[in-house]
């Protein structure tokens, strides 16, 4: 493993016990009953042990969306042509995908990050380019990157981790956007967890049966030629990984060692996090899974990482637009931890 991953693991520390404490008292004492604001009560409990922070507030929450092209999407396992991805880049830039317009919603900044799309992006200043490389290979045939590129692609996302949190950034939100990338994600996941390609594989961006049959077949060829070790997170990342998805467990990563919650979005970040902890098991705490997606393997994640996202409202979409919602609910989970009023300030009489 490189330097600057092994220095930033060995960073991530425990979630402060004294401030979840305090946290957990302080919501016992707020004027309501106890237990009644259910998820939101454990959601300010856990912002509160990972930053260490009592009466935790959120005020410059950041979406980090990465974007990467795959190789094996000239195979035709997506709805969509390669091409889509940096079109989609350009749209982001001009702010009007969903994920600007849910960003702007919640109050929240969104950094567009070239990790590897298969074109040379003209220069704007709110691109951030970290490209690995134009696109990773298909993985049917040879591995998706080197393990030189995928530990480059992990520490891109420590870096710009570390980056926005010394901005400021108090939060970070994961999103992506790459034409393939379920299907590398799938792999992914059917890596780690051992539950079968079929059991984890949808349709992504709306694939037929027969897309659908195609994808799992070279999903389970890739698999079984090339053979990533479950226990080693970049070997599954060089093997079948994309670069986006490299980007985001390192942010993942950056965050929890910085002690800056990470909101997780679909499953493409889903299967970043699981790369993350199984890299970093110490990562685990300082995920908070936004929402249930529709591809079936996003299951098979939160059963690994004993996650329970905040809510399900049957998105499928990426960019972070899942994210952007989860990060409304950490705010209002803060807000009301730190500026409801508790019994005796409010003067109202307790349960007998």
């Amino acid at each position: 493993m490189s330097g600057l991953i092994d220095r930033t693991t060995s960073n991530i520390a425990p979630l402060d016990g004294a401030a979840m404490q305090a946290a957990r008292a302080r919501q016992d004492r707020l004027t309501k009953p106890q237990g009644s604001l259910g998820h939101l009560e454990a959601l300010s409990i856990q912002i509160a042990g990972i930053t260490g922070l009592a009466r935790p507030r959120i005020v410059q929450p950041v979406v980090i969306t990465m974007a990467a092209d795959h190789g094996i999407a000239q195979l035709g396992v997506s709805a969509y042509p390669p091409a889509v991805t940096a079109q989609m880049v350009a749209n982001f830039l001009r702010g009007g995908a969903a994920i600007n317009v849910l960003a702007r919603h919640v109050g929240a900044r969104v950094i567009v990050v070239d990790m590897g799309v298969a074109a040379e992006l003209a220069p704007h200043p709110e691109l951030v380019n970290r490209k690995v490389a134009l696109g990773s290979r298909n993985f049917v045939n040879e591995p998706a990157m080197t393990p030189e590129q995928a530990r480059q692609s992990v520490e891109a996302g420590i870096d710009l981790a570390n980056r926005e949190i010394e901005r400021g950034a108090d939060l970070l939100a994961t999103g992506d956007m790459g034409i393939g990338n379920t299907t590398a994600s799938s792999a992914i996941v059917a890596a780690i967890t051992g539950q079968s390609v079929v059991e984890v594989t949808g349709r992504g961006a709306g694939i037929d049966d027969a897309g659908l049959g195609l994808k799992i077949a070279l999903i389970e060829q890739s698999l079984a030629r090339h053979r990533p070790d479950p226990a080693d997170g970049l070997d599954v990342l060089a093997k079948v990984g994309g670069f986006e998805i490299g980007g985001l467990v390192g942010v993942i990563i950056g965050a929890a060692a910085r002690r800056v919650p990470v909101v997780v979005d679909g499953f493409i970040s889903g299967a970043a996090g699981l790369i993350a902890c199984t890299i970093a098991p110490a990562v685990q705490p300082y995920l908070i899974a936004a929402h249930r997606s529709v591809e079936r393997g996003h299951q098979a994640v939160f059963a690994r990482l004993d996650l329970d996202p905040l809510f399900d409202l049957g998105m499928r979409l990426g960019e972070g637009t899942g994210a952007a919602f989860g990060i409304s609910l950490c705010v209002a989970a803060c807000k009301l931890l730190d500026e409801m009023a508790t019994f005796g300030e409010a003067g109202v009489s307790e349960r007998a």
